[in-house]
Order: C-alpha cells, then structure tokens, then sequence
C-alpha cells in the first residue's frame, strides 16, 4: 500500500512538472467592429469556426460568442447572452482554455488540455436527476454539479459497420405503439404534427413507460413553462432520479438552442458508452433546424427551401446519426424527435427531411385529437421501419391485417355515416364495420395507463376477434 501510494504521488508530480514546462501562447485578441441583428463582427480575430470568445465593455459583465463563420479577416459571432449596451470597439478575447485539475490517479479523466476557445460541458453521472442549461449551469437550485469532469462536445463519428443491428423490441407501454409501431432498442422514431395535437403528452407517456436506464430529455425552442410541467407533472419523482433534462427554451439565443441539442445527445452519447441503454426525448427537432435557420440567413448564406438554407439540411443527418446503438452492442440511445409540421402539412420540408432520416414516424392527426381520440396516431400515415426485425412473423401479420382492416372502413366511412352503403355488398367492409369500435377502443389509452407489450398484442388480436 505504501508503495502504490508513493508511485501515485510521484505520477502526479511528474504530470504537475510537464504542466509547469509547457509553453504559453500569446494571446490574441479582436475589436468589435460591427452588429447587425444577432450576427456580431469582430476584425483582428484569427479562431476557428466553432470557438469560443468572450465580448467585454467597460465593466459590464462579458458576453460569450462563438465563431460561426468569417470573410476575410472578419470572423462572424453569434452571442450566447444579451448584448444590450455593447457599442464599437468592444474588446474580443477568446475563452480561456480549460485546463483539468489534477488529481492523485493515473486516470484523471475527462479530455486533455486543449487551446482557448474550445467548448467544454459537464458530463458524468452527476447530472442524473439534474435539470440544466445549455451551457451546463443547473436551473433546479440544487446546488452545483458533482461528479462531473468537463469534456469536448465535438466527438467522431462511430462506423456503420461497428453498430449493432436494431433486433431487440421495446417497450414503449403505449398500446397503438408497441402492437402496429413495434420500436426497436436503439432506434431512432419521428413525432411528427401540428400545434396542439399532443405531441408533448404521447412523449411524456413513453418517458414514464418506456424501459430505460437513462432517460434524457432535450427541451429545444419550446415553451419556458414546459420546462418545469415536464419534470414535475410528467417524470415525477420517480422517473427523475434516472432522468437528465436539457432545456433551451424558445427565448434562448439561436446558438444556445443548438447547443442545447448537441449537449442532450452529448449526455446521452456519455451513458450509452458506460454500457447502458438510454432513451432520448428531444422536443423538437423542428426548433433545432430553425435556430441553425436563423444563423444561416444572418450571416449571409442564401436560402433555398421555403426560407431554409442548405446547411439545415446538413446538419439534421449529423445530429440524428449520433443517437442508435453504440460499437459491438454495447448500450443504445433510443430516440424520439418531435417534429413540427406547420400548418399540418406533411410535406413541410423539416419534416420531409426528418422522414427521410429517421427509421420511422409516427404522424399524428388533428381530425383524431378534435374528435376526442387519444393518442391521436395516424396508423395509416405511419410506419416503423425496423418492426419486421425485431417481432416474430405472426405478429408482425397480425398487426398487417390490422391496418388493412382499419384503412378499409375508413376508405369507406364517408357512405357508412351518410347511410349510402347497403350492408352485403362488399364482406370485407361488412367485417370491418362490425369490428371498428372493438378497433378504435383499442386505439385509444389514457395518459396515466400503461400497456405492455404482450398486453398490446393480446388486446389487437381480441380487437380483430382472433382470441
């Protein structure tokens, strides 16, 4: 013991000596030299895009800004904070590089030093139960956070071919969902729908009901008010104390609510390689691309699709492709993305380009929600792209003759309600509108219940009356 002790002092004295030898760059700094909306420009400033630099005025408190572009020698920032009061001249400087304490171990953990500028959160199992911002600072009062060591948000990506293959179901304790949308361990699902048809309850169902040993909630660009219903009203105590929230609300600066993003799929990315199976709620991935719209158009890139430039699209894939399951089967990230279509049009382009990327969606309906139907899914417009891997084949038939049997009333409701169908004349119909209410019923589940996913199946089978 004496030994392995005087080796770990004499380990940290010789990292302690390497530190006090390295050499120490001259430090830069820039001028403020214009603003125009939210896009500062600073000249004299040579950082890389992505850094982080610090605006300071007079004695008011500094403003964090990061570089989102230059042309020339001016370099682009987009502030974190509020700029109020800042004027010509003010002086840029970048953010002081982190540097890690030491500590009496040869692991010292977290990332090795690196230059000014470079962006560093706090992951670790401290934030377990933990309410945060995008920049890592608690919102829950309770105190600063523990067991925690700072690290870069900028990882590579994991090779396609080391992932594991999306073959084991999971639960999501919602009835319509488990039984026609069957969701696999490590994939990612689309919500997509209009305002107010009840994106934010369905997600908070399948936080409470979905088996997972984490469960990371991004709140990006969405109502302030949200923030504290969600944990309160929608974890609970229960659900909190496996839970990590990310909240960057709708009055957050554009580049704090993709901050916020990368920093949840950050979190969850920091669970699944400590070998455990993460679920991911990100509410929405719609106020994601429009804060990177925002940047975009405000330093000048030109917009193609309704107003969206093509770096939107760009950085979608980059975000979602994070999220799956991790090298060789070792811990997941299931992800739900909530997607806004605006003015329920399915072929908004965030949300055609969402479809696109993700291994399924589930759509939900305002003609549903409006007649008291919840939740509100669209069986017929959604579709899990990965139910045929991970179901045996006789429910994966089941469910099939379920769909056809509902698509096939509802093709025909229009002359059944009006009373201009004579029953006889199509058997199939006839089958489908003596089963529709049995269909319906089983379709629809309060928001405090939960079903499981043999309880789904059994109850689709009695629905199609093949007990």
């Amino acid at each position: 013991m004496p030994i392995e002790a005087s080796a770990a002092w004499d380990h940290l004295l010789e990292r302690a000596r390497a530190r006090a030898t390295d050499e120490m760059p001259l430090a830069s700094r820039g001028t403020l030299t214009r603003l125009t909306g939210l896009v500062l420009e600073a000249a004299g400033l040579r950082m890389p895009v992505g850094a982080q630099c610090l605006v300071r005025q007079g004695t008011r408190k500094p403003v964090l800004a990061e570089v989102v572009g230059f042309s020339g020698e001016k370099a682009f920032l987009m502030p974190a904070g509020d700029i109020h009061g800042l004027s010509s001249g003010a002086s840029v400087t970048p953010a002081n590089a982190y540097v890690p304490p030491l500590r009496l171990a040869r692991d010292a953990g977290g990332d090795p030093p690196a230059g000014a500028g470079v962006l560093r959160l706090p992951l670790g199992d401290g934030l377990l139960g933990r309410v945060v911002d995008a920049q890592g600072e608690p919102l829950d009062h309770a105190g600063a956070l523990q067991n925690v060591t700072a690290r870069s948000l900028r990882r590579e990506p994991i090779n396609a071919m080391e992932r594991a293959p999306v073959r084991e179901p999971l639960d999501t304790g919602v009835r319509a969902i488990n039984a026609l949308l069957t969701v696999g361990r490590g994939q990612r699902l689309g919500l997509f729908a209009g305002s107010g048809v009840g994106k934010s309850v369905l997600l908070g169902m399948m936080a409470r009901y979905t088996a997972a040993d984490v469960i990371v909630v991004g709140l990006i660009g969405e109502r302030g008010r949200e923030v504290k219903e969600f944990v309160e009203d929608i974890l609970g105590q229960q659900d909190r104390s496996r839970a990590v929230v990310v909240a960057a609300p709708a009055d957050a600066p554009p580049l704090l609510r993709m901050q916020g993003a990368s920093y949840a799929t950050a979190v969850a990315e920091y669970f699944r390689d400590q070998g455990k199976h993460v679920l991911l709620l990100m509410d929405s991935l719609t106020r994601y691309a429009m804060a990177q719209r925002e940047i975009a158009l405000a330093i000048g890139e030109a917009p193609a699709t309704k107003g969206y430039p093509p770096s939107c699209f760009a950085k979608l894939p980059a975000l979602v492709e994070r999220s799956g399951n991790g090298l060789n089967g070792m811990g997941s990230i299931t992800a739900f993305y909530t997607v806004l279509s605006e003015g329920d049009d399915q072929q908004d382009p965030i949300a055609d380009a969402s479809r696109a990327i993700l291994d399924g969606h589930i759509v939900l309906s305002r003609a549903l929600a409006e007649g008291g139907h919840f939740p509100a899914i669209d069986i017929e417009q959604s579709a899990s792209r990965v139910m045929v891997n991970v179901v045996p084949a006789q429910h994966f038939e089941l469910a099939r003759d379920f769909r056809a049997t509902w698509s096939r009333y509802q093709k025909s409701s229009d002359l059944v309600q009006v009373g201009a169908y004579v029953g006889g004349s199509d058997p199939q119909l006839d089958e489908a509108i003596r089963l529709q209410p049995a269909m319906q019923a089983f379709l629809q589940q309060g928001m405090r219940t939960a079903a499981s996913l043999n309880d789904s199946v059994a109850g689709m089978a009695a629905a199609l009356g093949r007990d």
